[in-house]
């Protein structure tokens, strides 16, 4: 199914908007993410001469590596939009004016067409966590063998020594108090 919504079609001010699409038609190479679940497209359009204003919610499921442990897990995705789109070369002289807050949420169309698979690719971006993660306590992959803290354990040593105190821990003598396994009396 096209992704591309054609503007030249709208003859009203208010038009409804919904659309499904299947996961393989947002698939790329490049995304964060994967597409797992049909993406459904709620919305209204609304014309006023050349301006069209966007607002609806894309809902779908994701799968996702996790940042620390590695593996795949999936995310429901359910984010509202509200997007206003001018025609590409407005305010293209304005480079040395401040950005408002209204400004973030300006698209811009050419030919008559704006590109949904866009705008839900943003909105999935913009969904996604800061951080991935499978389960909020994961424990990741062990550091030394490499393994699957979730899944196993492993008899590696997980003793961190801030590489900055290195050089003062070489001015330790063995035997002399504070050093490591002495009582210091």
């Amino acid at each position: 199914m096209d992704m591309l919504l054609d503007l030249s079609r709208f003859s009203g001010r208010v038009s409804r908007l919904e659309r499904r699409y299947e996961p393989q038609a947002l698939e790329q190479r490049d995304d964060e993410f994967r597409v797992v679940a049909p993406v459904e497209l709620q919305g209204e359009a609304t014309r006023d001469v050349h301006t069209f204003h966007l607002v609806g919610r894309v809902t779908t499921t994701l799968e996702l590596n996790c940042g620390r442990c590695l593996e795949s897990f999936t995310v429901p995705i359910a984010a509202s939009f509200d997007v206003v789109y001018v025609p590409e070369g407005t305010g293209a002289g304005d480079a040395e004016r401040e950005v408002e807050p209204d400004d973030v949420s300006v698209e811009f169309y050419k030919d008559e067409v704006i590109d949904l698979g866009q705008l839900m690719r943003e909105q999935f971006y913009l969904a996604l966590p800061m951080k991935p993660l499978c389960q909020e306590d994961c424990k990741g992959l062990c550091p030394e063998c490499g393994i699957n803290r979730n899944r196993e354990t492993c008899a590696c040593r997980h003793e961190w020594v801030d590489p900055r105190l290195a050089a003062l821990k070489a001015l330790l003598k063995p035997g002399e108090p504070g050093t490591p396994g002495q009582s210091g009396q």
